[in-house]
């Protein structure tokens, strides 16, 4: 029975483990498609333009927000994000879901669009505020004038939790996974997400008529 794709928002406060949580889901099922946003930011060391971001100048990025390419887009820390509409609703035109992991802005644009049926948010909370903090510095990839502004952001997206359907606590990151897989696995099998389903129990009501 063919059902249309999901799309599974992540957010929490940087540093509470979403990106890693994402990682392990999709390694769990490699069927999860993650959704490549676009970025005006310059790329961190490593990083692969089309595989980790799509890296735009801001001209090219207004120019997609003009043209109503992007899902949703906001500006972060001087930089701009968005999610390019095209690559998703191909993905649940063919059944598969996609992973997003954006801030609660991003978050609520999607659920507000023509795609927000088929949204399942959850929201990561670390536990507790000096373990995100140290989590932050653990990653050594920013300044502490960046980790004291993210630091300062955390209360604000934090306040948002309650918007979402569900909400993971990162104490572990191999117990918050589990809870994420139990999420997906239940909002798969609900009776709306599956269009076939009438069909299908029409069949066995058939079967039923033949004996």
């Amino acid at each position: 029975m063919a059902r249309r794709g999901l799309l599974i928002i992540l957010s929490s406060p940087s540093g509470a483990g979403k990106s890693t949580l994402a990682k392990r889901l999709m390694a769990w099922d490699p069927s999860l498609k993650f959704s490549v946003s676009a970025t005006t930011r310059a790329p961190r060391p490593g990083e692969t333009d089309g595989v980790d971001y799509f890296f735009r100048s801001k001209h090219d990025f207004n120019e997609m927000v003009m043209a109503g390419e992007m899902l949703e887009h906001a500006e972060v820390f001087g930089n701009f994000y968005g999610t390019p509409k095209a690559p998703v609703e191909a993905a649940m035109r063919a059944g598969n879901d996609t992973l997003f992991d954006v801030d609660w802005q991003g978050g609520q644009q999607i659920r507000r669009s023509s795609l927000g049926k088929d949204v399942v948010s959850i929201f990561i909370l670390p536990p507790s505020i000096a373990e995100l903090e140290s989590r932050l510095r653990g990653r050594a990839q920013d300044s502490d004038e960046v980790i004291a502004a993210r630091m300062a952001k955390s209360m604000h997206e934090i306040s948002h939790w309650a918007e979402y359907d569900y909400v993971v606590v990162n104490h572990d990151a191999d117990q918050a996974t589990e809870e994420l897989k139990t999420i997906l696995s239940a909002e798969r099998a609900r009776a709306d997400r599956q269009p076939g389903l009438t069909e299908f129990v029409r069949g066995l009501n058939k079967e039923f008529d033949a004996r």
